[in-house]
């Protein structure tokens, strides 16, 4: 794998979101610059995996806004106002974006390779033959050359996790999100999909990834944010924040993890 170029610039700002009138983010305010790695730490319930959704509009906020290299995801600036873009714009800047989920969400009845091939033909990226070409050296680059003809079915969890990861990699986003990758993932099998995002971590790209892994995050983190009923209460570097933690209930939360 060769360096990302510098690009992926997040900003959050005063994002809030509620459920049925119950708050799930309050006022959430992060910038992360290209190439950095944050890792968001917190409890089940606390706002993390709704936080990295509302980077790409899979979530869409009640206040607030974010923004990739400065242009907004979801949303533009109409006459001092935000306005909720058509469906289409959405996707087409959601493209910035790769996501990895917790479940895989690989399409069933395609190999291996045809997944990471659909989206760059989908969105008229790259012909067949360009396509086939970049999902071969993806799946080369997630330890899985030999399995492109496989379906899902046909994998391990952790094989099928980094097919997932080589998808998000295909449209060469700028910002790529990880939702809890490993928590679908027998033990066994946790470590070869760690691999490749640690791998990741050293090549540019901006990585978010909300993890209950602790002693990973410490690893490849630049940036460790703890979350907890949706504000966040801490952050620093990993030495900062998992070595030496400020507020007590990030003390409270490590103790019962570490």
């Amino acid at each position: 794998m060769t360096p990302a170029p510098a690009r992926g610039r997040v900003e959050i700002r005063d994002v809030g979101k509620s459920y049925n009138g119950t708050a799930v983010l309050s006022g959430v305010s992060l910038t992360i610059e290209p190439g950095e790695v944050l890792s968001v730490l917190g409890p089940s319930g606390s706002g993390k995996s709704t936080l990295l959704r509302t980077i790409n509009h899979l979530e869409t906020v009640d206040g607030g806004w974010v923004a990739i290299d400065g242009e907004l995801i979801g949303y533009e600036h109409r006459r001092g106002r935000l306005y909720e873009l058509k469906e289409r714009h959405v996707l087409k800047r959601r493209t910035r974006v790769g996501m990895v989920f917790q479940n895989f969400n690989l399409f069933p009845h395609l190999t291996a390779l045809e997944n990471i091939v659909e989206a760059p033909l989908a969105l008229k990226r790259l012909n067949r033959a360009d396509a086939r070409e970049l999902a071969l050296g993806l799946l080369e680059k997630v330890g899985l050359a030999d399995r492109g003809d496989a379906y899902p079915r046909q994998l391990s969890g952790g094989q099928q996790q980094r097919v997932a990861i080589a998808r998000a990699l295909a449209l060469q986003p700028a910002v790529l999100l990880f939702d809890e990758p490993t928590s679908a993932l027998d033990p066994e099998l946790v470590g070869e999909v760690l691999d490749v995002i640690r791998e990741l971590a050293g090549l540019g790209t901006t990585l978010v990834i909300v993890t209950h892994e602790v002693g990973f995050a410490r690893e490849v983190s630049d940036r460790v944010v703890f979350i907890d009923r949706g504000v966040v209460l801490e952050q620093g570097t990993p030495a900062e924040v998992l070595g030496n933690p400020r507020h007590p209930r990030t003390r409270e939360f490590l103790a019962t993890v570490l």
